[in-house]
């Protein structure tokens, strides 16, 4: 019976995303009510399924939202993202490229993608409002520039790589660079024509420069407080939500934003369904369902599947986990071995595939990306229903 918890676990799951959406309930209470259930017929505890709710993950969600809706209570971020808009007059095409640019430089430049997912998202959500573009649309093109820039040679992200990366295996960074800018423009493109931003002739508010008002100070003093959060995270090492939480402390304590109305205005059903859906993930983890469907696609490697099953791999192991901390590290040091193992594959080439499939794989709503981007549409949404949120899970 062991054998089969592995595929009960995997379907029961998928069973669970479909009641949720159909039923039109928050997927995470119904991850939740099957969790309690499963863990028994499992022999697992209680405690396996509370341990599933990831710390982390909340910390970063209610953190990053938290100082993004003190941010926006001084209508920095409105008044930023209106510049932007004019900045691109009425060429709406130009406004995609701008946030995958943005996305690609502030993860380039040194941070990786993980700081750039606090501020891209939220920033890209605002513009799509207010031009009329699918906000979905403009965030995932927003995250796919920072999954791009994340494999310039000065990254955390290249640092682990590069230290994965066999001694006879030299400067790998450029290819991946050059492979993951390539995926994620294609992979920009296919969002662009899902959701229809080809249609967007005009903006919705058409905007002249010369109308726009100054930041007053205390806009100014919330979007600087963005680069506080950065350098805390960068320089100091604090965890990104708890240096978000300080910096929203910040603000709420020089009176810049009211903390009340901004923990009022946090998308706590997006937050639970998360937290929830994660935890009922890590059992079906626990149980093998990963594995199985990672083992199965092992199975039938050859020389000319291995490449893109090695994506695969990296894709589905990136669902439960963090592509940084343990998709790149777990996996890129077995490419030079399972390149020779098959034969006649290059193993850059199987690198750059988990680069691709660890980052891409970021968009779904149990990853930070995902996550974030959920956050962010219910922040530039207010009157979003849970309708609403349970459909963008299932888009992501």
């Amino acid at each position: 019976m062991g054998n089969a918890f592995d595929i009960i676990s995997l379907v029961l799951f998928i069973v669970v995303i479909l009641l949720a959406f159909f039923r039109k309930v928050n997927v995470g209470v119904v991850a939740v009510t099957f969790g309690v259930i499963m863990v028994r017929i499992f022999g697992l505890t209680d405690k396996d399924l509370i341990g599933g709710f990831s710390t982390s993950m909340f910390t970063t969600l209610v953190g990053i939202t938290l100082l993004f809706a003190a941010i926006t209570q001084t209508g920095a971020l409105d008044l930023l993202a209106r510049k932007i808009i004019a900045l691109a007059g009425n060429k709406m095409w130009v406004l995609p490229i701008m946030v995958y640019i943005a996305g690609f430089v502030i993860a380039g430049v040194g941070p990786g993608a993980v700081p750039a997912l606090a501020i891209i998202p939220a920033l890209a959500a605002i513009i799509a409002v207010e031009v009329g573009f699918n906000p979905l649309m403009l965030v995932l093109i927003g995250e796919q520039g920072l999954m791009a820039g994340r494999m310039t040679p000065i990254t955390p992200e290249a640092a682990i790589i590069t230290g994965a990366a066999e001694a006879n295996i030299a400067n790998v960074m450029p290819t991946i660079l050059v492979c993951q800018t390539l995926v994620t423009i294609v992979s920009s493109l296919v969002f662009w024509f899902i959701f229809k931003g080809h249609k967007v002739k005009q903006p919705l508010n058409p905007i002249e420069r010369g109308t726009l008002e100054k930041f007053n100070a205390k806009q100014i003093i919330s979007l600087l407080s963005i680069v506080l959060m950065l350098v805390l995270l960068i320089f100091v090492k604090v965890n990104i939500g708890v240096a978000a939480f300080a910096v929203a402390g910040l603000l709420f304590l020089f009176g810049v934003a009211d903390d009340g109305k901004a923990l009022k205005s946090l998308p706590w059903g997006t937050i639970v369904m998360v937290l929830a859906v994660g935890s009922l993930l890590n059992i079906v983890n626990k149980m093998g369902g990963i594995d199985l469907m990672s083992n199965a696609l092992a199975k039938i490697m050859t020389k000319g599947t291995a490449t893109p099953f090695m994506g695969i791999s990296a894709a589905l192991l990136s669902l439960v986990s963090s592509a940084l901390g343990v998709v790149y590290p777990t996996m890129m040091p077995m490419c030079a071995d399972i390149a020779a193992q098959v034969g006649g594959v290059n193993p850059v080439a199987l690198m750059a595939a988990v680069g691709a499939g660890g980052s891409l794989s970021g968009i779904s709503p149990l990853s930070t990306g995902g996550a974030l981007a959920m956050a962010a549409l219910a922040t530039a949404l207010p009157n979003r229903t849970k309708e609403d949120e349970n459909k963008t899970f299932v888009q992501l």
